[in-house]
């Protein structure tokens, strides 16, 4: 379980910190590090010392241009923020989230993406909407602000707790796997599909959104849809567009 459990961090602007979150990471069974437009060296002195014998996973340390990319194969990403500054979104805390883990990751392809920002201004709306849910750790409120490498020590270790019970439990080795659920990229493509056919049949128009898409994204993201069940649901936007062709041309609008 512990082995399809992805740290991605965003716009890591200080090499100690990514050294620091992959010592956090080694100590409670994790290695894979992601890290998505980096604004620091990676791979330095500084991180490698901090790593404290993890460097390993500095090195082996992935580096992708986008956060789509970095989560393109997680059938599950959840994205550490205090709220959504937007639109409400799916909030959890530590120990739900890890309680979740045996159940989200037992089905056939399943991988989970733990999504934390940047040092200075954590994630971005933009970037908490391509999340499935948000956690939140219950800091003071009169002093919550946390270093990165404590925050991914936080959930890696309510991840080792829930990974440990899991496998103390009776048959808990042996979890039913569902069917396969649609990927982040998979998500990505139909949200694009979804779009495009909304502007095609007028439903949607991108001057005056009006969070349409966000909420849209919400809901979809909430339902966990299968990925035969988003593939019926592309078969009719598909058709959907055809028959606005066709609709156009008989009254002689293309």
């Amino acid at each position: 379980m512990l082995e399809r459990i992805r740290i991605v961090l965003i716009g890591t602007s200080h090499p100690g910190n990514i050294g620091a979150t992959a010592r956090a990471m080694h100590n409670m069974g994790l290695a894979d590090l992601a890290l998505v437009a980096p604004r620091c060296e990676p791979l330095t002195a500084d991180s490698i010392s901090r790593a404290s014998g993890a460097d390993h996973l500095v090195h082996t340390a992935r580096v992708h241009e986008s956060l789509e990319a970095a989560v393109a194969d997680c059938t599950l990403a959840v994205g550490a923020s205090a709220r959504s500054r937007t639109l409400p979104w799916p909030m959890i805390t530590p120990r739900e989230l890890g309680e979740r883990l045996p159940t989200e990751l037992a089905g056939e392809g399943a991988r989970v993406a733990l999504v934390l920002g940047r040092e200075d201004s954590g994630l971005t709306n933009a970037e908490l909407q391509r999340c499935h849910a948000h956690v939140h750790i219950p800091t003071n409120p009169d002093f919550s602000s946390l270093n990165l490498a404590a925050a991914v020590q936080v959930l890696a270790y309510e991840c080792r707790l829930a990974w440990q019970a899991h496998h103390e439990a009776p048959g808990g080795a042996e979890a039913e796997s569902g069917p396969p659920l649609a990927s982040h990229e998979e998500l990505e493509r139909y949200f694009a599909h979804l779009e495009r056919t909304l502007i095609a049949i007028g439903f949607h128009d991108p001057a005056t959104p009006r969070q349409l898409m966000a909420r849209l994204r919400r809901f979809t993201l909430r339902a966990r849809p299968e990925r035969l069940e988003l593939n019926i649901l592309r078969g009719i936007l598909t058709a959907t567009e055809q028959q606005a062709a066709r609709a156009g041309q008989d009254d002689g609008t293309e």
